[in-house]
């Protein structure tokens, strides 16, 4: 349904008053104000804090420079520990991110890895190397430290394939501070090794580096699951989750692979609908291939769900609007949008399969087109609801038409 096209470029609606309380308090904080005070005063005027409004805030300090780099790392903790237990989650049925295979799966999964590196071998070594730092404790802890190296194919995957997609949705701030902290992380894993490898007693030196790579991992790990993931679900589309689990081979997996392919639940096209040969119409007689020919020759693009709100067809034009492939047959059109403009859309189907409305049309401006776009319910002769179709078209041209041509030229 292709009027949402642009919902990348809309933002669900934020209480501003109650922005305006959120930013003022986390602004507190950036002046100085103690950390328990400030906590004191969110739980008093604020409660809780949304996916959206932690989007908006830190979209809000990366945009006006209000958060200084250089305490980016302290500040960052300090919003985590506010954070802590007051983030609101919404509840929502299906749960794909639960399937193994799905990217979020998977993320979590090299998370519990991380989490058993660093509390089964790391923090037991490095307690028996702050006790003695003989060469069996070292050559522990570089063990240690070869096997959290590849934590940068975890962060590479965020940075490289879900903050891209976070960003054509205009969500900005809270990707570019997790990537510097990310690589703050990288830098400390590398200088520990440094040390490791190159020890001259520098003990303390050793133990600053550690303890720091187990804490701020570990704070990431926190961001991620609790922030990052909530804001990229209820975001994406099942179709982008689908091109994130294929992008991600290219990339690789920390410590451990995928347990599967993710394959979502989609519905089956009944075969034995698709026969061969001519199909008879009340009006006359077309082969397959001339009936799809015919659709594709239109200078408009159709597109066809089904009662169950399945996409059954669409048409393949030279000069396509608005990008279709192949994936989508066979898929809920809710799954088709992002999870802010789906109440839009069944809405829409809604008061279409209730009689309420026969049609619905949209105009819109697209890059350099003008598109016009109208939605029917398609009923049968006993006027029960079988679909809906989509009828889009650029109108531009159509728009700039003047006078006559009664002649071919």
């Amino acid at each position: 349904m292709s009027e949402f096209i642009n919902n990348r470029e809309k933002l669900i609606p934020i209480n501003t008053d109650r922005l305006t309380i959120i930013k003022q308090t986390f602004q507190d904080l950036h002046n100085g104000r103690n950390l328990d005070e400030v906590k004191a005063h969110f739980e008093a005027f604020v409660g809780s804090i949304t996916i959206e409004e932690i989007t908006q805030l830190q979209q809000d300090f990366a945009e006006d420079g209000s958060i200084p780099t250089g305490g980016l790392m302290q500040i960052y903790h300090q919003h985590s520990d506010i954070f802590n237990g007051k983030i609101e989650e919404e509840p929502r049925a299906g749960r794909p991110e639960e399937q193994p295979g799905h990217p979020v799966h998977t993320f979590k999964l090299e998370n519990r890895e991380i989490e058993k590196l660093l509390e089964s071998k790391l923090e037991i070594h490095l307690e028996q190397f702050i006790k003695e730092d003989s060469a069996d404790q070292i050559y522990q802890l570089i063990e240690d430290i070869n096997l959290l190296l590849d934590i940068d194919k975890h962060y590479s995957r965020k940075e490289n394939i879900i903050f891209p997609y976070l960003e054509r949705y205009g969500i900005h701030g809270p990707t570019t501070n997790m990537w510097r902290i990310n690589d703050f992380i990288r830098d400390a894993i590398k200088d520990a090794k440094k040390n490791l490898l190159h020890y001259k007693g520098s003990k303390q030196a050793v133990i600053d580096v550690l303890q720091f790579v187990i804490r701020e991992v570990t704070g990431m790990i926190y961001k991620e699951e609790n922030i990052l993931f909530p804001m990229a679900i209820k975001n994406f589309t099942e179709d982008e989750w689908v091109k994130i689990a294929h992008e991600s081979d290219e990339i690789g997996y920390c410590l451990i692979a995928p347990v599967q392919e993710w394959k979502p639940d989609r519905k089956g096209i009944d075969e034995k609908a698709l026969t061969e040969g001519s199909i008879k119409m009340e009006t006359g007689i077309l082969s397959l291939k001339q009936l799809e020919l015919m659709l594709n020759h239109l200078p408009i693009d159709i597109t066809f769900i089904d009662h169950d709100d399945v996409v059954r067809y669409f048409s393949h034009g030279k000069e396509r609007i608005f990008a279709r492939t192949k994936a989508i047959i066979g898929r809920t059109v809710q799954n088709c949008h992002p999870p802010r403009s789906v109440h839009v859309v069944e809405d829409l189907l809604r008061d279409f399969k209730a009689g309420k409305k026969d049609s619905e049309e949209f105009w819109i401006q697209f890059k350099d087109k003008y598109v016009y776009i109208h939605y029917f319910a398609v009923r049968d002769e006993d006027g029960a609801y079988i679909g809906t179709m989509e009828f889009t078209q650029n109108i531009a041209p159509i728009k700039m038409i003047d006078g006559e041509k009664r002649i071919l030229s």
